[in-house]
């Protein structure tokens, strides 16, 4: 199943690769990095848009065909990514590099929950949320270090790990698809795909603001230089992917609405620290446990969203990740102007994204009552 998860890293790490490399872009692109920073909404808003149909189209399409051809469409936007000789031909590349992702994610979600017995499946969701993890973590790092030589070089690895993908396809036991008759959209019509969404939303919200306001903080408080801000980055993935199984078993244990309570308070600590704290190494011990928050997040959604439409797996998982990649697309738009009128409060501000996550699911459990009782160990709720 390795690369159905590695795979699943691609999307995370094409979303946050640019963060670290805003500065260097936006001189080689000969623009400003307010402008260059764009680029990560430009991946994100195709990214989500599709995903609200791309799930309940490859269901009927076929899972394995469409995962190869997005992974080989990738190939050729990382490439026009490096050519481009301008902002606008860029972000047009950017935005082609998270169209062909739209239809991959949310297929390897569905193929996972349709080949994992339901008592593991917490776990399975946490090392694919590690493996996103993972593709968060090294995207900085990666472009980082690649911006030392040419910042143009860091598109090279999406695009390698792409073509390793399409030669060594996945097993076609694992992506096939399990449900009988045609997926529908009435079945994405329930309240537990509503939650998963909301949750989703609300934590790219939160999670993308602070990737891209950690970058320019690292530079603008502690003056970190690219590799420096790398570090910074990569440190939000490596915690999510060190904690990731332990955040299955905690899914496990506790149920995706309980983890996701304590997820969204973990998120909200770890937010306050990277906006306020005064030096870097509070800055990192900011971004590591949001880090970990994030990759808590993801195993709950994910469970919530492909449990809740059996008959569509891949159409629930597209559109909980749709809302996702519209939080983080928003993020930039609404977080950075707040950071250039006031740096230390903008950022802070994040933490209204997790403390709402946080009020939903308090009303949910307030308007549930005792009558729903507490869910066992070891079982995800139905």
């Amino acid at each position: 199943m390795w690369p159905l998860y590695a795979a699943g890293a691609l999307g995370p790490y094409g979303s946050t690769m640019v963060t670290s490399i805003v500065q260097e872009a936006a001189r080689g692109l000969g623009t400003r990095p307010e402008f260059a920073s764009g680029a990560v909404t430009a991946y994100m808003l195709p990214f989500a848009a599709l995903m609200l149909v791309s799930g309940t189209l490859a269901e009927r399409w076929g899972r394995a065909r469409m995962i190869r051809l997005s992974l080989a469409a990738s190939v050729l936007a990382c490439l026009l990514c490096t050519l481009a000789p301008d902002l606008n031909s860029f972000l047009a590349a950017r935005a082609l590099h998270g169209a062909t992702n739209a239809f991959t994610t949310p297929l390897l979600v569905a193929a996972i929950t349709d080949s994992t017995p339901r008592h593991r499946l917490g776990r399975a969701m946490g090392w694919f949320a590690a493996a996103q993890a993972a593709g968060q973590a090294f995207s900085p790092l990666v472009s980082g270090a690649a911006a030392l030589v040419d910042w143009r070089a860091a598109f090279a690895f999406p695009a390698l790990c792409a073509v390793l993908l399409v030669a060594v396809p996945a097993d076609p036991s694992v992506t096939v698809r399990r449900a009988t008759g045609r997926p529908t959209w009435g079945a994405l019509v329930n309240r537990r795909l509503a939650l998963a969404c909301a949750l989703s939303f609300l934590c790219y919200l939160a999670a993308v603001g602070l990737t891209v306001l950690a970058a320019l903080r690292s530079e603008d408080a502690f003056g970190l230089g690219p590799l420096g801000r790398g570090v910074v980055g990569a440190s939000f993935g490596i915690a999510g992917l060190l904690l990731a199984d332990a955040c299955g078993r905690a899914l496990e244990r506790f149920g995706p609405k309980r983890l996701g309570a304590i997820a969204n308070a973990l998120l909200a600590g770890g937010l306050l620290i990277a906006a306020l704290g005064p030096s870097a190494a509070l800055l990192l011990a900011g971004v590591t446990m949001a880090g970990v928050a994030v990759t808590a997040l993801r195993s709950t959604v994910h469970a919530l969203a492909a449990t809740s439409a059996p008959a569509n797996r891949a159409g629930a998982s597209s559109l909980a990740l749709s809302a996702q990649f519209f939080g983080g697309a928003l993020a930039p738009l609404l977080w950075i102007p707040l950071y250039s009128t006031a740096p230390a409060p903008g950022f802070a501000a994040t933490v209204l994204a997790p403390l709402t996550a946080l009020a939903i699911l308090g009303a949910l459990a307030l308007l549930a009552g005792r009558a729903t009782g507490t869910p066992r160990p070891g079982r995800i709720e139905p």
